[in-house]
């Protein structure tokens, strides 16, 4: 069948784009840079023609509050009015676990706004939502950090491999639409802070991590069970070690 996945040259999007071709899809890696753009409606109606499934993993260009709901509003929005033309019958995207948890976030308002968009479109759909991926572990630590000291949340994180998400997008897209969340995960759980010192150290970063509860997470407080899944998550495959070892670091 046809998959049109939009963001399809980015992490995620790369990864599910090779998983499905090589099940013998039909798949068109949809991105500004390939003529086809959310937020304009540029090249949507000729690039869902005869499609069948549409994976949604673009993300916006701004995390500020206000653009990066304006983003999710409108390229939501068009993308379910052209797939509705196009007669698409299955809407997957990609979502984050503990959205719903978190509303002092503006990027998780944001995604929130776009779940319920796609739910009252009328089209089929499923949305996965992820844990954190693994790859975001430094800029996690980065993000903490001030005069070379990282103070960083006790939350908990059970973070995912970009290999492990890319494998439950292209499971969801050739499965039946679920109608409902899904949620994903990866097979460790410890404490935001925990994590990242894991990071640092595996990376020969010496700095210091503090374990602050009231540390904030992207301008949030997290509660200790705010960005985990208790909900029957499906469990990636791979630990932190061997994302690690495997793992190519620019």
């Amino acid at each position: 069948m046809k998959i049109v996945i939009i963001g399809g040259t980015g992490l995620i999007g790369s990864k599910t784009a090779e998983r499905l071709r090589k099940k013998g899809h039909e798949v068109i890696a949809a991105a500004p840079k390939t003529g086809v753009n959310t937020l304009t409606g540029e090249g949507l109606a000729d690039a869902l023609k005869n499609t069948e499934v549409v994976i949604d993993l673009a993300n916006s260009p701004s995390f500020e509050d206000n653009a990066v709901l304006e983003f999710f509003q409108k390229a939501g929005r068009n993308l379910m009015a052209a797939e509705m033309k196009a007669g698409v019958k299955h809407h997957v995207a990609l979502s984050i676990v503990g959205a719903d948890r978190l509303p002092d976030s503006g990027y998780l308002r944001a995604k929130i706004a776009q779940e319920k968009i796609i739910r009252a479109a009328g089209i089929p759909y499923t949305i996965v939502r992820s844990t954190q991926f693994m790859e975001f572990l430094g800029g996690i630590a980065e993000a903490g950090t001030v005069n070379g000291t990282a103070r960083l949340s006790t939350g908990l994180l059970q973070p995912i491999a970009s290999e492990d998400v890319a494998d439950f997008v292209t499971d969801a897209a050739r499965a039946a639409p679920a109608n409902d969340i899904i949620e994903i995960c990866g097979p460790e759980r410890a404490r935001l802070c925990d994590f990242a010192a894991r990071y640092l150290k595996a990376i020969g970063d010496s700095r210091t991590v503090i374990a602050d509860p009231d540390a904030r997470y992207f301008g949030t407080k997290l509660e200790e069970g705010s960005l985990v899944s208790d909900k029957h998550p499906r469990v990636g495959r791979i630990g932190f070690d061997e994302w690690f070892a495997t793992t190519p670091r620019k």
